[in-house]
């Protein structure tokens, strides 16, 4: 097992994991990703995620949320496909099938409801269930928080599960597991430690994000991002990222090292035009174009 020295995420590495789009592709070519998010008073989060989902390159992309939001997301997303929760309006209660998609992201927005801790345990069944290759699983947010509350359920989940907690909830992921969470460089010791024992990759999210993988490699991102996306909803916006990337394709480590330097780029142009103050995290999704754009050769 490796446990190498941070390696930086830099402009020239993501510039080599950044696909072509073929000319004949069509939307099945670039995958079908499922987000689960969103309850009562959180469809923002919800948006958010969709939106960066939709502008990471998804050929398709479908919401399971509370029916109660369908007018909201009709009207903000009309790109995105409906799934309503059958028995609940308000939060989520109902898991979904993997099997039908090419990356599940759960997480964003959908409370801590006991319904929502009992969905999430069957869902996790339902992955266990499935083969191997199963689907690419991210977990973000909300569905970190119920994990810490019913720490059994990390025990369901499949090899390979990417969780994108920022230093709150990773404290309590590891408070929950009994280790060490004081400081910012405890979390980082138990992020790599929790990545090699369970065969899951972390990102965990702070001024210099760093992703652990299963096999003990550590990446960081230290020269871009900037204090303005430390902002409400940054995070759904990276965790929607990320799973477009996964739906389309792209290996698990690459589809989080792409994603965190998308995200923090598109920060960075966003910060350039509008100011670190008044930065939000819609500013974000608004500047991925620019920020893939700004992979690519000039001549594309």
């Amino acid at each position: 097992m490796k446990h190498n020295s941070p390696l930086p995420i830099t402009p020239e590495w993501t510039t080599t994991l950044l696909r072509p789009r073929p000319a004949e592709g069509h939307k099945g070519t670039f995958g079908h990703m499922l987000l689960v998010a969103g309850c009562h008073g959180m469809m923002g989060a919800a948006l958010l995620a969709a939106r960066a989902a939709l502008r990471s390159g998804v050929g398709k992309l479908t919401a399971h949320i509370p029916e109660r939001a369908n007018t909201i997301f009709q009207t903000a997303l009309p790109e995105a496909v409906l799934s309503f929760d059958t028995d609940s309006s308000t939060h989520w209660s109902t898991p979904e099938e993997p099997r039908l998609w090419q990356s599940v992201v759960i997480g964003p927005g959908i409370g801590r409801e006991g319904e929502t801790q009992w969905a999430l345990r069957r869902q996790l069944h339902a992955f266990m269930a499935e083969s191997e290759s199963a689907v690419p699983l991210l977990l973000d947010a909300d569905a970190l928080n119920l994990l810490a509350a019913d720490y059994q359920m990390l025990s369901f989940l499949p090899k390979g599960t990417i969780l994108t907690p920022h230093l709150g909830e990773m404290k309590r992921l590891c408070q929950a597991l009994d280790l060490p969470w004081a400081l910012a460089e405890d979390c980082a010791a138990s992020s790599l430690t929790l990545a090699t024992e369970m065969q899951l990759y972390i990102v965990l999210k702070n001024p210099h994000t760093q992703i652990f993988t299963p096999t003990g490699e550590i990446y960081s991102n230290l020269s871009q991002g900037n204090a303005g996306m430390a902002t409400a909803g940054s995070g759904d916006v990276l965790a929607g990222l990320i799973g477009g990337l996964l739906a389309q394709g792209y290996p698990r480590r690459d589809a989080a090292v792409l994603g965190v330097f998308l995200h923090a780029t598109a920060g960075d142009l966003a910060a350039r035009e509008l100011g670190q103050h008044s930065l939000i995290a819609s500013d974000l999704i608004d500047y991925l174009p620019d920020a893939f754009l700004s992979l690519l050769p000039a001549s594309v």
